[in-house]
């Protein structure tokens, strides 16, 4: 089984493909967006590349009304990926993925490390393994 995670930003979309059999990502990277309006043509593109099964949107915990905010968004995109490519979405928990992207880079190069781009795909690789150890857990 083929798993597409988001890591959805009104910036950037990070994007991780990983497998069940491994529970790992295999690639990753980020997708700008413009006002928070993703590029739904690179995003098709790479969904027909990797056809997958299932895909999992991170959705932050709401603890005030910024996430409130973004939940909203993250939840109409995660709706529009169903609706326009007809492949399953879930929303998973992303809580403190963005923190633990930002600690592993910058471990491995320091401040000059962390980049926006390298955040938000660490970030939907870091949502898809966490995914993935809750399946096990069931």
């Amino acid at each position: 089984m083929i798993i597409v995670a988001f890591d959805f930003g009104i910036k950037n979309i990070g994007v991780a493909v990983g497998q069940n059999i491994t529970c790992t990502s295999n690639t990753s990277k980020s997708i700008y967006c413009k006002n928070g309006i993703p590029n739904w043509i690179i995003i098709k593109k790479f969904l027909q590349e990797w056809n997958p099964d299932i895909i999992i949107v991170g959705l932050p915990i709401e603890k005030n009304k910024k996430l409130k905010k973004i939940n909203k968004k993250v939840k109409k995109f995660a709706y529009d990926i169903n609706k326009k490519f007809k492949i399953p979405v879930q929303l998973h928990n992303e809580e403190l993925s963005t923190k633990e992207a930002k600690s592993i880079l910058f471990d491995q190069g320091g401040k000059k490390n962390l980049k926006k781009k390298k955040i938000d795909a660490l970030s939907a690789i870091i949502i898809l393994e966490s995914w993935f150890f809750s399946i096990k857990k069931l």
